[in-house]
């Protein structure tokens, strides 16, 4: 059973607590996300699986998840990346916020989200358990995208893209 780490908005550990029932209970944890880029500045998408328990089949950014209690939110970020897209790179901390989006059937997502970035531009190794496919989408076709057809992309992703854009200005 996985579990995330409950924090205080000024990253002070609460506890741990499984990670569906702090989803349900919308309670404020860790987590991060990793933006990554191709040599061209497109950015890679993910499709998350059918299979998840929320927010299945919608395209979201390279990865996203929660570190384990004393693991760093680089580690986890590196972690996961190799873990879902089978691939080691260099990752460097952009930023960190807190937001709290409603992803449907009852679940909560509040997360004190350490963003990431990095440049890949090689092969992956994809778990089929957690992507189904990935794409590299040029910044001005992404933002298009993300406004005409909202609602094929996370919640998660669109706030902290919002997030990512409001950072680079």
């Amino acid at each position: 059973m996985e579990k995330v780490v409950l924090v205080n908005p000024n990253d002070d550990v609460l506890g741990q607590m499984e990670k569906m029932q702090a989803h349900e209970n919308g309670l404020l944890h860790r987590a991060f996300s990793v933006f990554l880029f191709n040599d061209q500045g497109e950015m890679l998408l993910q499709k998350r699986a059918n299979q998840k328990y929320h927010s299945p089949n919608q395209w979201t950014n390279a990865c996203c998840s929660h570190p384990r209690l004393n693991e760093s939110y680089l580690d986890g970020a590196k972690r996961r990346t190799k873990e879902e897209l089978g691939i080691d790179c260099e990752l460097t901390e952009k930023f960190h916020f807190i937001y709290k989006a409603d992803v449907g059937d009852g679940l909560w997502e509040h997360e004190l989200d350490y963003v990431f970035t990095g440049i890949f531009s090689g092969e992956f190794d994809l778990n089929a358990e957690e992507v189904s496919e990935i794409r590299y989408v040029s910044i001005a076709d992404l933002q298009k995208e993300i406004t005409e057809n909202a609602e094929h992309f996370t919640e998660w992703f669109k706030i902290i893209w919002a997030e990512y854009r409001n950072q680079l200005n």
